[in-house]
């Protein structure tokens, strides 16, 4: 007999107390339609990091970034203005800019010629004037909302969603005066993993598996110490962290979780930012951001770094895939969550049951 998916409680979705909290059902990691609930419901009303601020100083510089299968180009005008339009024309859905770069002066659409102004603006649709009733001043680039923040830039959809100062709000006092805007880019590292995107974040909410998974992290972090503050809508793990000097050196290992999908790791003299993305049924892409303090990118540095961090990931990775195959085999139904070791984890899930009662 081919194995199913247990039915899930009818309750699932309900509020639960961490001292009773049990997993998400399997559905909401294997079902083929809850990528499309995640993107209304999550991805289109939460923030997400999309940018860092140094791509984006001056007038004319522009990138590219997707935020719940919206295209959306950032770029700054003329007057200084930074913008996050959709990459989308509004004659026939065409796409306008292709690339990042510098020196932007209109958008023009690669599909049949109209161009934008930098504010969203419809400049020329070629052939439209004499048509009845058309008037260009009626048509705008509609834009997402942004946000900078320690060098960073945040994007968001839902107008009714929270001011971005209410999402960090806490970060910077715990930072004590570590400035992430000055820490500079190295280089991106992308992963692409066998399990849905919620998989890959419980997974890295908690410090529960870091002995039976990773034995070389397990090392450097006082897993006894290791302790997890939980706010509104972000969560931070920290520990007390004692590496070699070649590596991160001794101090505390910072981890940062702003929901719905951003993680920002703070080691002494480092940083890191993940996006963690959806990538059709059972997949995401990971994309790993890294940055330095000034005069600590050195060669040998980065390259340790660079490695000891892979070797984490792929154990994340084949841990996360493993687990997505047991989701989907039919045999498992929610476990209790440990409610010492797995608060991140509760928070995420009562953070999405909210966001998709909300959509219901």
């Amino acid at each position: 007999m081919t194995p199913v998916l247990p039915p899930a409680p009818a309750d699932w979705l309900a509020p639960q107390p961490l001292a009773q909290a049990r997993a998400l059902p399997a559905h909401c990691y294997t079902d083929p339609q809850a990528g499309e609930r995640d993107r209304v419901a999550v991805l289109a009303r939460g923030w997400q990091l999309v940018a860092r601020e140094s791509e984006l100083a001056r007038p004319g510089d522009h990138a590219l970034a997707e935020v719940a299968g919206v295209p959306l180009v950032l770029v700054r005008d003329r007057e200084g203005v930074l913008r996050a339009l959709h990459n989308v024309c509004r004659h026939r859905a065409g796409p306008l800019a292709a690339c990042a770069g510098s020196g932007l002066e209109r958008l023009s659409c690669r599909y049949h010629g109209w161009t934008y102004a930098l504010d969203g603006r419809l400049l020329g649709a070629p052939g439209m004037a004499r048509v009845p009733g058309f008037d260009p001043r009626e048509i705008r680039l509609p834009q997402a909302r942004l946000a900078c923040w320690q060098g960073l830039v945040f994007a968001c959809l839902d107008e009714a969603a929270p001011a971005f100062a209410e999402v960090v709000e806490g970060i910077e006092a715990r930072l004590a005066g570590v400035s992430l805007a000055a820490m500079r880019p190295e280089r991106r590292v992308v992963y692409r993993v066998d399990c849905d995107w919620k998989l890959y974040v419980d997974n890295y909410l908690e410090g529960y598996h870091v002995r039976c998974v990773h034995p070389g992290l397990s090392g450097l972090l006082d897993v006894q110490a290791y302790a997890t503050t939980l706010s509104r809508w972000h969560s931070l793990q920290a520990s007390p962290l004692d590496s070699a000097d070649a590596l991160y050196g001794s101090g505390e290992a910072l981890y940062w979780f702003i929901f719905p999908n951003t993680m920002i790791n703070l080691l002494p003299g480092r940083l890191q930012t993940n996006r963690v993305l959806p990538d059709g049924p059972g997949r995401c892409t990971v994309v790993f951001d890294y940055f330095y303090a000034p005069g600590q990118a050195d060669p040998q540095r980065v390259a340790a770094d660079l490695a000891f961090s892979d070797t984490v990931q792929a154990e994340d990775a084949a841990i996360c895939a493993a687990v997505q195959r047991g989701m989907a085999s039919g045999s498992w139904s929610p476990g209790r969550l440990n409610p010492a070791q797995e608060q991140g984890v509760w928070h995420f899930h009562e953070l999405l049951r909210a966001a998709w009662r909300g959509a219901s």
